[in-house]
């Protein structure tokens, strides 16, 4: 299959490399569209999220994978203004039914910063959808995503590894745990209103936090959010005049550029009276200016900081992924067979096809030996020697010719294609073209002597049986 999975995620490149090639998503469908028309990509699908951009694409042309890979990482880097010997130092790509092995590990949470965690999922199911929308997706990425999904979830429902949810936003709420000694007082201050801000006040809730103020870009989604939650929603623009409040700020935006400056924080700082203030910024691109972590009095921690909170959260998880790995196996192969199925389709309409024009040519024949007058009986048993025959022609010479060169694989497999009785007659038939090959190429050590007596009587046939007509497969 000409299938590329190619992107950068956590493992392979920092943050600040990550957020330059993040797709805001009003970016995503043009941007589909843009590398089909330029880089020779047939279909495609982009993910871009906190922690990975990828794209999953059907290319066409006879080029090798690996070429039409480096292209499309060209095109990625010409797309974003980043040079393109950088871009591939921390990309990474794979091909064809490693493609397809990684997707599904992507969508069942094996490939993500916090094993096993169910966001991915639903992000890629949209990443799938909007490329539906935009025109990118043909019949290949249209029966291999279904396929992707299928699996993921049996991962999940017959694994451990999505119990005891973890994810990003649950590592965030940790470290809150982790510097603040009871949560019940601290007023938390999230900016964002998505899936992972949802995640974060549920596990801010869970551990006891009751003061919430959700700031998003669109108030409408704020207070859809807040009410879940009993929290107050406000406009990002009010963020300055909550921050002295706020005891912890957790920001995850589609931001291209920060919301919170280090201005903002300490003007928030000195209204504190300096006591700490913990800082999560999981957004790529990043909502808050790095330079706020010089800032005393502030633990600011970005998405790559959460990587030892995550591994302490996930090594119960770790013990499941061998029984993933077996299910994603036996689906990748379930796909293969599937593919190899449909490979056999057209062959099949083209043999379909080919009978259908045998039985019409000799039909048409006997019509008209009917309509001259000739005897029925016979016309009908010509008809069925005349489709039998031109039928078995072309299989029967294949068999004759495979026989005298010795593919006894093809003459076993062709025992069971042609629905003949397995037992007898397939061992006959090996057995005689063996007897061939025997009598064309005998051993050495049972070979009479040159010099053999005149009088020795004559050696008998290798079988006499050989010599005999044996039965034919017309």
């Amino acid at each position: 299959m000409n299938l590329i999975a190619l992107g950068i995620n956590h493992k392979s490149a920092a943050v600040e490399v990550r957020e330059r090639v993040a797709f805001a998503p009003e970016q995503v469908a043009e941007a589909m569209n843009d590398a089909c028309r330029t880089a020779d990509v047939d279909e495609v699908v982009v993910l871009s999220t906190c922690n990975r951009t990828e794209l999953y694409a059907v290319v066409g042309g006879s080029r090798p994978l690996s070429d039409q890979a480096t292209q499309l990482i060209d095109w990625m880097a010409r797309y974003h203004h980043l040079s393109a010997d950088d871009l591939q130092k921390a990309a990474y790509h794979h091909e064809g039914e490693e493609a397809l092995r990684h997707m599904v590990q992507v969508a069942a949470g094996l490939d993500s910063m916090v094993l096993g965690e169910p966001q991915i999922f639903g992000q890629l199911k949209s990443a799938y959808a909007v490329a539906g929308e935009a025109g990118t997706v043909g019949s290949e990425l249209g029966r291999l995503f279904p396929r992707v999904f299928s699996i993921a979830k049996k991962v999940r429902t017959d694994t451990a590894i999505g119990e005891n949810p973890v994810s990003v936003a649950f590592a965030a709420v940790d470290v809150a745990r982790r510097i603040f000694t009871n949560l019940n007082d601290c007023n938390a201050l999230l900016v964002g209103a998505g899936e992972t801000i949802e995640l974060v006040a549920r596990h801010l809730i869970e551990a006891g936090v009751s003061n919430i103020v959700i700031a998003n870009r669109t108030l409408g989604r704020a207070r859809d959010l807040a009410q879940q939650f009993g929290a107050d929603a406000v406009l990002l623009a009010e963020i300055p005049d909550h921050l002295p409040k706020a005891d912890i700020v957790i920001t995850s935006t589609a931001s291209q550029l920060p919301i919170i400056g280090k201005g903002t924080v300490e003007t928030a700082l000195r209204a504190r009276r300096h006591r700490p203030v913990l800082m999560v910024d999981i957004a790529v691109p990043r909502d808050i200016e790095a330079q706020v972590a010089d800032l005393r009095d502030v633990y600011l921690y970005s998405v790559d900081d959460l990587r030892e909170i995550v591994d302490n959260n996930l090594r119960a998880r770790q013990s499941e992924v061998r029984k993933a790995d077996e299910i994603i196996a036996t689906g990748i192969a379930s796909v293969g067979e599937e593919r190899r199925t449909l490979a056999a389709v057209d062959l099949v309409k083209h043999y379909r096809k080919s009978a259908e024009e045998v039985r019409q040519r000799e039909l048409d024949r006997a019509l008209a030996a009917i309509s001259r007058g000739d005897d029925p009986q016979q016309v009908v048993a010509q008809l069925a020697r005349g489709i039998t025959n031109k039928l078995i022609h072309a299989p029967t010479a294949g068999l004759k010719k495979a026989s005298a060169e010795g593919r006894h694989d093809i003459l076993g497999h062709a025992v069971r294609l042609l629905g003949l009785p397995v037992d007898a007659l397939e061992a006959q038939v090996l057995e005689r073209s063996t007897q061939v090959v025997m009598k064309e190429r005998p051993d050495k050590e049972e070979s009479p002597p040159a010099e053999a007596s005149a009088t020795t009587p004559a050696a008998p046939e290798a079988d006499s049986e050989a010599a005999k007509p044996g039965p034919t497969l017309q």
